[in-house]
């Protein structure tokens, strides 16, 4: 029989892309299971934005809880772990503390086999879900028989994100504001600098219209060796380093589109519904059959075929088929962009 619970404890200490792209779920465990509390477990850098999903009750950083989970599950009044990534520790306090259900992927890890009594199987390697549609494989003790198809997965993010004075200031001055997120923190196969210098002198023509680099402080020095033409070209702004992601995420919510490779802030521009556009290499696990961006108004390119060697080597940063995707068939969709917000402005 389908279970049911009053709180439940979802567990995604990884990436802020993986976070967000586990967020769906919550939301249908939500309507599956009427009234249920959900506090999500996660990193303390990752915190801040997860609170502004109003699908998520309670935000607990893993930090604070690390050293005693077994205190903080007994004492909690938590029913239900869903380990949505594998987590000996917290699995193994979860059952010395008789949660009642503990749900994990048993195919994984052989512990997730012995604490969990909520077991699904699945995997990922033989899937063609995106990793928006294979987190839902964790609802099927509450009786989920068939995974939303990914046009659903956009109705489900409900998020809440207020309006941020700096981001604000230095938005308002330009009619359209575009994100360009280069680097990718070594999470994906990224577009070759090049290819985003050919964009932005294209752009440049525009007078109304602005880009703004970001990323981290480490991405950013990254960009002052590499990407001196594109620094200095005078419709460009580099901002790398100098935001939370608390304000990153503000500012991704208050501009107009965004531009990266598959990393966290491509997959927080798609859920926060910001014109959002995906570059992606054809191999697997890294292609867009996989994780691409996802949300209301989103776009994706990639080119076919298998992948060239690269594709498949993870000590690449970028790759030939990365170097396929061009510059004109970016600002086709970026051009599309901007009518579209002249017409709305008109």
């Amino acid at each position: 029989m389908p279970i049911t619970s009053k709180h439940v404890l979802i567990s995604r200490q990884d990436n802020i892309g993986d976070i967000i792209l586990t967020l769906p779920m919550a939301a249908r465990l939500k309507q599956l299971n009427p009234g249920v509390k959900i506090t999500l477990l996660c990193r303390a850098y990752a915190a801040e934005v997860v609170r502004y999903c109003d699908d998520i009750d309670d935000v607990v950083e893993i930090e604070s809880i690390k050293d005693d989970l077994f205190s903080y599950l007994k004492q909690s009044d938590i029913d239900t772990v869903i380990l949505a990534q594998p987590d000996h520790p917290l699995v193994n306090a979860a059952f010395r503390a008789r949660i009642p259900h503990r749900i994990a992927n048993a195919r994984q890890k052989i512990y997730q086999l012995l604490y969990c009594n909520r077991r699904v199987y699945f995997s990922k390697g033989q899937t063609d879900n995106h990793e928006a549609q294979i987190n839902f494989e964790f609802l099927r003790p509450y009786g989920l028989t068939e995974i939303p198809d990914r046009s659903q997965i956009p109705a489900l993010y409900h998020f809440s994100v207020p309006q941020d004075g700096a981001s604000s200031a230095l938005l308002a001055p330009h009619a359209f504001n575009l994100i360009l997120h280069t680097k990718s923190n070594g999470h994906g196969r990224e577009w070759p600098i090049t290819s985003f210098l050919a964009v932005a002198q294209e752009l440049r023509q525009q007078t109304d219209v602005h880009i703004w680099l970001t990323g981290s402080a480490k991405e950013g020095e990254w960009l002052q060796q590499h990407a001196r033409e594109l620094l200095a070209l005078p419709n460009v702004s580099n901002i790398c380093g100098t935001q939370t992601l608390t304000q990153l995420t503000s500012f991704i919510n208050q501009a107009d589109g965004l531009i990266a490779s598959g990393t966290g802030p491509l997959h927080l521009a798609a859920a926060l519904g910001t014109r959002t556009l995906g570059l992606f290499p054809p191999a697997r696990p890294m292609h867009l059959g996989r994780w691409a961006a996802l949300g209301p108004r989103t776009s994706n390119l990639s080119i076919g075929g298998e992948g060239c060697p690269a594709c498949r080597n993870r000590g690449h940063i970028t790759c030939a088929c990365m170097l396929a995707i061009t510059p004109a068939a970016v600002m086709e969709i970026v051009q599309a962009w901007i009518e579209e917000k002249r017409r709305i402005t008109a």
